[in-house]
């Protein structure tokens, strides 16, 4: 069954508040990164597997999610999958606040799962809400929906920095359960029409386009960017606190220097876009990436930290939107909410 396409009639505002929403999307999958120094995983390197455990049950949970999309989608309509997925994240907040502190980490591990439940479904619904926007422009809305979730991640990073030492770690995780709980409110308030089903690849096309080299290269490309910019970031503080000696609130405005570097560079690349050529610039990227990580790995206090997180980030930040509008153009069939439909069949 595919995925239903969004009316092309949506107003500009709704729309806008769609692309808004990626801010509250950021917000989420930028808690956990923040959120880990504040816990206390940095002080003993045997709790490392519980950090990656929870970074697996996340990520679980965003996989779920485009299951678990397709009936609600389907029966209930976009407006309430989006309410539906901020209401989740809420919830999941909430119940990672009252875990107590000595309980064991398999605790977390669960409402780290819903949480990545209720990421994903407001990430697939927000694609569907910008599909007319992507298919008139794929470069410059990714680019914007980008910018939007970088400012979300910086927000979340700055919340967790700036209350590390006033309030405790379930203080600081209901006041970021707030924000999903008023995006909530505001999408109840929206109408987001579904339109019969769009056009999508049948199973034949589906399974060409696995055997297409290109594909599977696009694929791995966007899959390992987005992995590259989220493990960075959820890795950062306490490679920071472990390796550098940086104090953990330290080791937080690094990590908010980053995010702001990748959403800055996602300003900037979204000016120069029409006037470079896009190849010559995905290899500037790639290569500012891969100097500011070798900074990052040899370096010994704040200032080579702070100055590989802006190389990083400046790299990264054109990479995602130049490898999405190559898939615009080469896959123009596929929905934007679906770009992993190569890999399962529209069935």
């Amino acid at each position: 069954m595919a995925f239903a396409g969004v009316s092309p009639d949506i107003p500009v505002s709704g729309r806008g508040r769609a692309l808004a929403g990626f801010m509250l999307s950021g917000f989420l999958l930028a808690l956990l990164g923040a959120i880990l120094p504040a816990w206390g995983y940095h002080r003993d390197p045997e709790e490392f597997a519980s950090v990656g455990n929870f970074f697996l049950s996340l990520a679980v949970g965003i996989v779920a999610a485009t299951r678990i999309a397709r009936p609600i989608l389907r029966r209930r309509g976009l407006g309430f999958l989006l309410v539906f997925g901020c209401a989740l994240s809420c919830l999941s907040l909430c119940y990672l606040a009252i875990v107590p502190a000595t309980s064991s980490a398999w605790w977390r591990v669960g409402g780290l799962l819903f949480l990545g439940v209720g990421a994903g479904l407001l990430n697939l619904s927000l694609f569907h809400c910008i599909s007319a926007s992507y298919q008139a422009d794929a470069a410059g809305t990714v680019n914007r929906g980008g910018i939007w979730y970088g400012l979300g991640c910086l927000a979340a990073t700055l919340l967790v920095w700036g209350t590390f030492y006033a309030y405790t770690v379930p203080s600081i995780l209901i006041f970021m359960a707030v924000v999903p709980g008023l995006f909530a409110g505001v999408y109840s308030k929206c109408a987001y029409r579904t339109a019969a089903e769009g056009t999508q690849p049948t199973l034949r096309q589906a399974f060409e386009d696995f055997r297409s080299p290109g594909a599977v290269l696009f694929a791995l490309l966007l899959f390992v960017q987005f992995g590259n910019e989220w493990s960075i970031a959820g890795w950062l503080p306490l490679f920071l606190i472990r390796r550098v000696g940086i104090s953990p609130p330290g080791a937080l405005f690094i990590l908010a220097l980053y995010w702001f570097f990748l959403m800055a560079g996602r300003l900037i690349s979204a000016a120069i876009l029409p006037r470079v050529r896009h190849g010559k610039l995905l290899i500037g990227s790639v290569l500012s990436a891969l100097f500011g990580c070798l900074i990052l790995y040899s370096t010994n206090n704040a200032f080579g930290a702070g100055t590989g997180a802006f190389f990083i980030g400046a790299g990264y930040a054109s990479i995602y939107p130049l490898v999405a509008e190559a898939i615009g153009r080469r896959f123009s069939y596929y929905h934007p909410g679906a770009f992993n439909g190569i890999f399962w069949s529209a069935g």
